[in-house]
C-alpha cells in the first residue's frame, strides 16, 4: 500500500504526477490523503487512486493556506535538508 500525502491540493497538477509515478511502482493499493482541496479537483483525482481522504472541500476554495492559521513557505535549502535527513533515516546502516 502507498499513501500519498500533501498539505493540500490546489489545481491537482503536481499531485496527479505524483500519483501516476507512485502507481507505476504497482502498490497493492494507492491512497490520496490531504486536508483540503477544491471539490472539482478532488473529484478529478479520485480517478487516479483506490481511496481518497480529504477533510475539507470548501466551495469558496482559493488557496491551500486558507485553512491554516500559519502556513509559511519553505526555502529550497530547508526542503533539501529535510530530504537529506529522510534519506539518512531510510538508508540501511552497514556494519
Amino acid at each position: 500500500m502507498a499513501i500519498v500525502v500533501d498539505d493540500g491540493v490546489a489545481t491537482g497538477a503536481t499531485m496527479r504526477v505524483a500519483l501516476r509515478a507512485t502507481r507505476r511502482r504497482k502498490p497493492a493499493r494507492l491512497v490520496l490523503a490531504v486536508p483540503v482541496a477544491p471539490p472539482d479537483t478532488i473529484e478529478e483525482l479520485r480517478h487516479e487512486v483506490d481511496e481518497t481522504i480529504c477533510l475539507e472541500t470548501p466551495a469558496d476554495f482559493f488557496a491551500v493556506g486558507q485553512v491554516y492559521q500559519r502556513f509559511p513557505q519553505l526555502r529550497d535549502e530547508e526542503v533539501t535538508a529535510l530530504l537529506d535527513r529522510a534519506r539518512e533515516v531510510e538508508a540501511p546502516t552497514r556494519t
